[in-house]
């Protein structure tokens, strides 16, 4: 078998929280008088959440965060929904007896919350969230981390996610990457990051793993 320990990102990878993201931001920028096109708030989407802040207001980051967080979290359960085919492909990758772990640049409260709601936690052997590293996506160390935790190799490791931070932590890992045809910034942007791989549905990552 080609890959024993996959590891996923979570929000627009595994689950659709696109549009919860999308209103969040939109809620906590207009607390603080910011008016950002749909277009700009998209570009949001992916970095930890203290990082986007800080540049913005580095004096009311931290705030900012309590006010999307509150707002997200409230939320979740109205917005949150698992894409298709994902807890098929879970279950058939855990017969085959693979080592699954989450790689996210969430903090773990909301982590939890939304596997919960979705009860995809099960899943999982190793969960690693912003919370848990000192450097987020894209660095190595996310991936590395979970990696480790389930005794991977470089070799037999794969990284998914749906942007470009995901690809590039899988890069600088050394690890072989599937970028989804299904996110939001859309496919050609998270092929320009050159993914080992390229899932058109969630399904195709079975035939990957064989190799």
């Amino acid at each position: 078998m080609a890959y024993e320990t996959i590891l996923f990102d979570l929000d627009g990878t595994l689950v659709d929280t696109n549009e919860l993201i999308h209103v969040s931001f939109k809620h906590t920028l207009s607390e603080y008088n910011y008016d950002f096109t749909d277009e700009e708030i998209m570009s949001f989407n992916g970095p930890p959440l203290r990082n986007t802040f800080e540049q913005l207001n580095p004096d009311l980051a931290e705030e900012m965060v309590q006010t999307y967080l509150k707002h997200n979290h409230a939320l979740h359960e109205q917005y949150i929904k698992v894409f298709p085919n994902v807890i098929e492909t879970l279950q058939a990758l855990r017969k085959k007896g693979l080592k699954l772990g989450l790689v996210t640049a969430k903090m773990r409260n909301g982590v939890e919350l939304g596997l919960e709601i979705t009860g995809l936690k099960k899943y999982f052997d190793t969960i690693v969230t912003i919370d848990d590293v000192e450097h987020a996506k894209p660095h190595e160390e996310p991936v590395l981390k979970a990696m480790q935790a389930l005794n991977g190799t470089i070799e037999n490791t794969l990284m998914i996610g749906d942007n470009y931070h995901d690809i590039l932590s899988g890069q600088n890992a050394e690890v072989a990457t599937a970028g989804v045809a299904w996110t939001a910034k859309g496919r050609s942007f998270l092929e320009q990051y050159e993914p080992t791989y390229m899932l058109e549905d969630m399904l195709d990552l079975l035939e990957v793993v064989e190799g």
